[in-house]
């Protein structure tokens, strides 16, 4: 029975009659893994996990999130319920788990994702700030363009402006 609840994502197993102490130790324990992995997670895209490192479940779980929206970075009707189906998760548990680990809903997740796909986009290729809108699954640059002035306090047409600048 432990064996089996363990393998199935549980994080742990209590056995009755239990210890109070011990339980209150491995909650509070629990609870500063979650939030050492949400930290983590907050301002990271790109996951790249060593090969010497084992992976661990919210790992794993961020890594499988990050190719499918890479995976469908451009297809604007890309859906939070296709997203859940693909993760082979329940919509609300995806929704879940992802703000749990990033501090952001699902959709957030998303558009910044997208938006950090927009970084690298306008730092590298020579499309247009509404060909890269559209590229990364915005139907509308002006919406892409009040999101991109929300998540980094300036304009795309800045931002390139910038970036050529530098070089």
């Amino acid at each position: 029975m432990q064996l089996s609840g363990l393998e199935t994502g549980a994080n742990d197993y209590v056995m009755k009659p239990f210890n109070f102490e011990i339980l209150l130790f491995k909650i509070k324990n629990q609870l500063k893994q979650l939030e050492s992995s949400k930290i983590k997670y907050k301002k990271q895209v790109d996951i790249s996990p060593k090969a010497d490192e084992i992976e661990s479940v919210d790992e794993k779980f961020m890594r499988q999130l990050s190719v499918l929206i890479e995976t469908n970075v451009s297809n604007a009707d890309y859906s939070v319920d296709q997203l859940s189906q693909d993760m082979n998760i329940s919509r609300v548990s995806l929704y879940k788990k992802v703000l749990l680990l990033t501090g952001k809903s699902l959709v957030e997740y998303i558009r910044f994702y997208r938006l950090r796909k927009t970084t690298q986009l306008l730092e590298k290729s020579q499309l247009t700030v509404s060909e890269i809108a559209y590229e990364v699954g915005f139907n509308n640059p002006k919406y892409f363009t009040k999101y991109f002035k929300q998540e980094f306090n300036i304009l795309p047409s800045v931002y390139i402006a910038k970036k050529l600048s530098k070089k």
